[in-house]
């Protein structure tokens, strides 16, 4: 009997290390490691928080001056939270010695510039990447025709949000220096095209710049349901260089629907000797049964997606440094920091206020290391 067990137990030993070594098991375990057993001890400290504004997602680099440089939204605290992020938004250039911050104010990168220009009343979520010898920045921009709205008349359901909401496009800026001045782009760099899950709108960019210069970007999509908009979904885009042209891959077609996965928004796509990568926002819940946490998937060919066997890939019930255990108000725009090939620091836009954004009174931008190996 006692041998017929060891039997049993070496034949299931088997069985798993068989499984482990498909290929799309091989994604999902390199993926868990990193995620589900390496994030450590959140910092209590904030990487950024700007007095008189609200501010949210960053997207960090090492420049060649040996410091890091912050590109992140900001507006003015004046008016609430949400929407104002729609209209008011403006990115600035924050800089730090070390990449947990924190991080001192700069320049505003990209400023309001007219409502003449697709981004000249808003730019929103920045993404800075580098590339022989350019940076860029990749970014969500929105206008609209009017004249600048009180904080009280300002509000979801009010005109200038409708509109400011369906201009929303992505785009993009080059500079010589990530501390400026940045060449702006008359035209986004993905547009919205009728009859497809981005009709609405484009929005939340997340670039890869892959070994042979061309790029391939994960965004945010909604399209309308008759006059008004859909659910939010995922698509991934081509391009054989930064600068476009890009073409939705997929068929056109979403590589997650709202309709048939729920809601996503807030990707961070990456790629490493695996294969293709990304961290999400579980809008509400389908695959973590937490709202509004983090959720991993993978790719082979960055268009067919397999949810991680272990999805949850973050938390808003966070460890902090200080000893504590306890859950932030909101917790979105994922970016990750990556030194020496490896995931080093994942940053992260936050708040206080459980449960709403009517509820906030303080916004920062977060960051949590990785565990050394």
């Amino acid at each position: 009997m006692k041998r017929l067990l060891v039997y049993l137990l070496m034949l299931c030993l088997s069985l798993v290390e068989m499984f482990a070594l498909q290929p799309e098991n091989v994604l999902k375990k390199a993926a868990d490691k990193q995620f589900a057993l390496n994030l450590g001890k959140a910092r209590r400290t904030p990487a950024f928080s700007c007095e008189g504004y609200w501010v949210w997602g960053s997207s960090v680099m090492k420049g060649h001056d040996g410091k890091y440089h912050m590109f992140v939204s900001r507006w003015p605290k004046e008016y609430r939270f949400h929407p104002s992020w729609a209209l008011k938004s403006e990115v600035v250039h924050v800089v730090s010695d070390t990449p947990e911050g924190p991080y001192k104010f700069s320049d505003v990168a990209l400023p309001a510039r007219g409502a003449e220009y697709w981004d000249g009343r808003c730019t929103h979520n920045p993404r800075i990447l580098y590339y022989q010898g350019k940076y860029y920045l990749v970014y969500m921009g929105s206008t609209h025709p009017f004249e600048e709205p009180t904080p009280e008349e300002l509000t979801f359901n009010s005109p200038w949000m409708i509109v400011a909401r369906s201009n929303k496009r992505i785009g993009l800026a080059v500079a010589d220096s990530p501390y400026g001045p940045w060449k702006r782009f008359d035209k986004p760099i993905l547009d919205t095209k009728p009859g497809t899950f981005y009709s609405y709108f484009t929005s939340n960019p997340s670039p890869c710049i892959l070994e042979d210069g061309s790029v391939m970007m994960v965004f945010k999509g909604r399209h309308y349901v008759g006059n008004k908009w859909s659910g939010m979904s995922l698509g991934v885009a081509y391009a054989p260089s930064i600068e476009g042209p890009y073409t939705v891959l997929n068929d056109g077609k979403p590589i997650l629907s709202s309709e048939k996965n729920g809601e996503t928004e807030d990707p961070f796509f990456w790629k490493d000797e695996e294969g293709y990568h990304i961290v999400f926002k579980d809008q509400l819940g389908k695959y973590t049964g937490e709202k509004e946490s983090g959720v991993l998937a993978h790719s082979k060919d960055g268009v067919n997606w397999v949810i991680d066997k272990c999805p949850q890939a973050y938390s808003l019930m966070l460890n902090w440094d200080d000893g504590v255990t306890s859950r932030v108000g909101q917790l979105e725009r994922p970016f990750i920091l990556f030194e020496n090939g490896e995931p080093a620091y994942m940053f992260f836009a936050t708040s206080d206020g459980i449960g709403s954004f009517k509820e906030m009174s303080a916004s920062w931008n977060m960051v949590i290391p990785f565990v050394k190996k």
